[in-house]
């Protein structure tokens, strides 16, 4: 049995995100107050998106829900409002995350350049439409159809605590210091299943709720990002290379899985919460 340990939302694709209590679960992901997971995204002029790879500087970038607006703030900046109302007005900019082409809601000037000032170079910032729908890719899904925002792929990513554990001890032992579990960004950490089990769960289930893991997750190197200080420090990839190189990735490495909602939409899910961990035979 599987205990939800931590429910992570990421309004901006990329930047902070909000620890939750509980959130509602929606086919494209973790949903709170009307916020969905990965809602708006940083993108060049051009519409191509932007993640920490590029500025790291954005693990700076902390949004709070608030009333009716989501409220962000970052280090010597005013705070930035932007109303949760979608403005049927917005002008439409196509943007590019991977091999998607989205239309996308543009923010407007004055969020632009807000956070041209945080990263230091030219910005747009767009919205998820509501009348816009991106699914996933179904060669991981076995032709399971579903749908996600602005995540890289899929729409919750799950890591174990052990094995972050794992990790960890692995670092130790080379004289290194531990992670945290925000530098691998997941929406959802459980405990009580073994080191990396999660590769090999069919579905975490109950309540209600089915999650599917698909995909394991490839990992670049955001890991290696200080999301206190948004500095590149050592990357933990070098230890993660000797012994979680996956070869249904073709040798990339592998941390947390990649998971589809396939029973439960509108349910809430919350820290504490059982689920049980089938493992795929």
């Amino acid at each position: 049995m599987a205990t939800v340990s931590a429910l992570t939302l990421y309004p901006i694709k990329s930047c902070a995100g909000i620890d939750l209590p509980e959130a509602t679960l929606a086919l494209s992901g973790l949903v709170a107050e009307g916020v969905h997971d990965r809602e708006w995204m940083l993108v060049t002029r051009e519409g191509l998106f932007l993640t920490q790879r590029e500025y790291p500087r954005m693990a700076l970038v902390v949004p709070r829900i608030e009333g009716d607006a989501l409220v962000v703030e970052a280090p010597n900046m005013p705070s930035l409002r932007l109303p949760l109302a979608h403005d049927d007005a917005a002008a439409t900019l196509q943007v590019q995350i991977w091999d998607h082409s989205v239309p996308s809601a543009d923010c407007g000037d004055a969020a632009a350049a807000w956070f041209a000032d945080v990263l230091g170079g030219a910005c747009r910032l767009v919205r998820f439409r509501p009348d816009v729908q991106r699914p996933t890719s179904t060669k991981w899904t076995g032709g399971v159809a579903a749908e996600t925002r602005f995540s890289d792929g899929y729409p919750f990513l799950l890591i174990g605590q052990a094995s972050l554990d794992d990790l960890n001890a692995k670092l130790a032992a080379a004289g290194r210091a531990a992670l945290p579990m925000n530098r691998f960004r997941p929406n959802l950490v459980v405990e009580g299943i073994e080191a990396f089990e999660e590769d090999f769960v069919e579905s975490f289930a109950g309540e209600g709720v089915v999650l599917r893991p698909v995909k394991p997750c490839a990992r670049c190197p955001i890991p290696a990002i200080d999301q206190a200080t948004g500095i590149p420090g050592p990357d933990p990839l070098d230890i993660l290379q000797t012994y979680r190189a996956n070869p249904r990735l073709e040798g990339a490495v592998s941390v947390g899985m990649n998971c589809i909602l396939t029973e439960g939409a509108g349910l809430r899910l919350r820290v504490g919460q059982e689920l049980d961990a089938s493992i795929a035979f």
